[in-house]
């Protein structure tokens, strides 16, 4: 009797190029081995684990203790944060679709040599228990010599509904007191740390202590430069107004048993979103798409 890794390796597989293993049993990845690229994408959540363009030193960020487990979030990659960003008392935080299995729609390699996934979740009594609309979700992932993120949100049902939504970024960087994320001049931010305080930025954005920001009305390019690793990392973004930038810093870090002591001065998140006050309304057969587009400058 084929197993359902069996049949993804069937129906999906890519001799050579893509396959399919378990990070932990019922919890399918996709590998992605190319002359462009490696990467590896969790059918779980739809979170794109791991980034390497060839010749490069490795994009995305995972932690050490990260759990792998059905059901747990991963500590890590590009989780999916969505129908909702952050904390919503009594549901899970960022929302439902990044502990829940997707299906694997489509799997092909393009003509410039890129891979692309196509995986997709919809609605269910246990999504309806939660958010009780109708939806189609998927996301569209382009793994080549830079990463692209499509996310398409589709209203199936008969009455308009909001979202806000993330693709919650982790990246490596070599320190973090060297590094600095560019684009964000003269926006204007929510400090969570400062109880969603309302700032402006001023230069570019730095990191000395915990950091934990939604820039609100932008649409801007970040630059991520890492400057102790001699590189820098830049996410385009289209239909998104809101980009959050997050390093937990020490004390923070304390409190995740899912991070290593220590990691975050080798970590930073810069979130293609539409998050805050900058949510997305869309209408009964109406679809939104956010994409993030990755790429080693």
């Amino acid at each position: 009797m084929p197993t359902p890794l069996d049949t993804l390796n069937a129906s999906f597989g890519l001799p050579g190029t893509l396959h399919f293993d378990e990070a932990a049993p019922g919890l399918p990845v996709a590998h992605i081995t190319t002359p462009l690229a490696s990467a590896s994408i969790a059918l779980q959540g739809a979170q794109v684990l791991t980034w390497q363009p060839t010749g490069q030193q490795p994009v995305l960020w995972v932690s050490k203790a990260a759990i792998f487990e059905e059901g747990k979030p991963v500590r890590g990659g590009v989780p999916v944060c969505w129908p909702w960003f952050g904390a919503v008392p009594g549901k899970p935080m960022h929302g439902f679709v990044r502990t829940r299995l997707w299906q694997l729609r489509g799997a092909e390699l393009d003509a410039p040599g890129q891979v692309v996934l196509r995986l997709g979740i919809g609605d269910d009594v246990a999504t309806h228990s939660l958010w009780d609309h109708a939806f189609d979700l998927e996301l569209t992932v382009t793994v080549g010599s830079t990463l692209t993120l499509a996310l398409t949100t589709r209203n199936t049902g008969t009455q308009a509904f909001e979202i806000t939504q993330a693709l919650h970024t982790y990246l490596c960087t070599t320190e973090i007191t060297q590094t600095t994320v560019q684009g964000l001049d003269a926006c204007h931010y929510l400090d969570k740390v400062q109880d969603f305080a309302p700032c402006q930025q001023s230069g570019a954005v730095t990191f000395q202590s915990e950091t934990d920001r939604i820039y609100t009305d932008t649409t801007a390019d970040s630059l991520i430069v890492d400057a102790a690793g001699g590189r820098n990392l830049r996410i385009a973004k289209q239909g998104s107004a809101s980009t959050v930038v997050w390093n937990p810093w020490t004390d923070k870090e304390k409190t995740m048993a899912d991070m290593a002591c220590g990691e975050y001065r080798q970590m930073l998140c810069v979130e293609t979103c539409n998050a805050g006050p900058d949510a997305v309304s869309i209408p009964a057969g109406g679809a939104h798409t956010l994409v993030a587009i990755i790429s080693v400058e």
